[in-house]
């Protein structure tokens, strides 16, 4: 690369020769401003953003790829934070369905108030073979209480998942009865065998009393399928 600068003529006397000599003297450097801007693209109005919390290894990931991929995975990786969009039915007008898969880990505290400040439903999970994993759902519990104040408008689901083995630990009836405290709803799920997944979400959306929310499309009829539906009230004489 050129070095940039700019070029000065002088006349040499001290050699009695008039002589002119180019003397480089290199511009003064500007400053360069290092500071980088990010652009962040802005979030929807019209996106619903579902927050999935649970201790690790409950199954948090494999609910949700299980629900928007249809697929299930054995291995268990571990999650920092995912985001998931399903195009659903909002006030029969189409919004994206926005999940948030966050990290088992609890060395993100802001993180994780960050998810509940953004968040408009909750999905809290744990698993029916691990006691610890339901005792680790209340400490979130009682923040979403503190950042949201009040749950009366804001769905809630808990949400006890791997109910298909056979080691376990948490009675569905203690459960159900924690719900009830919490003012929330209860499902027993299995990513697994895929029991209760679809159920699990369109329950919670259901939940939502502000607005209208279906994993169903509206879709506008076409002529032809509006004759089509006159015709199936009348009779044909012979």
């Amino acid at each position: 690369m050129a070095a940039s600068g700019r070029a000065v003529r002088s006349n040499s006397k001290s050699t009695g020769m008039n002589t002119d000599i180019d003397i480089w003297q290199p511009r003064e450097k500007v400053p360069k401003d290092r500071s980088v801007r990010l652009r962040v693209m802005p979030e929807q109005s019209n996106d619903y953003r579902v927050v999935v919390f649970g201790a690790g290894g409950v199954g948090k990931s494999s609910l949700v790829l299980r629900f928007v991929r249809g697929t299930f995975r054995e291995s268990y990786i571990p999650t920092i934070e995912d985001t998931y969009r399903q195009v659903i039915s909002c006030n029969k007008q189409v919004c994206t369905l926005q999940i948030t898969d966050t990290t088992g880990s609890h060395q993100f505290p802001a993180m994780q108030r960050l998810s509940i400040s953004k968040g408009h439903a909750f999905i809290l999970v744990y698993s029916i073979t691990s006691r610890q994993s339901l005792e680790e759902l209340k400490p979130i519990y009682d923040e979403i209480i503190e950042i949201k104040h009040d749950l009366e408008h804001i769905p809630v689901m808990l949400v006890g998942n791997k109910c298909d083995e056979i080691n376990r630990e948490v009675p569905t009836s203690e459960c159900a009865e924690l719900a009830k405290r919490w003012n929330c709803a209860f499902l027993e799920t299995s990513a697994k065998t895929n029991h209760n997944v679809k159920e699990l979400f369109q329950e919670l959306l259901q939940l939502e009393k502000r607005r209208t929310m279906s994993l169903q499309l509206e879709t506008k009829k076409t002529k032809s399928q509006k004759r089509k539906e006159k015709l199936k009230g009348k009779c044909n004489l012979m």
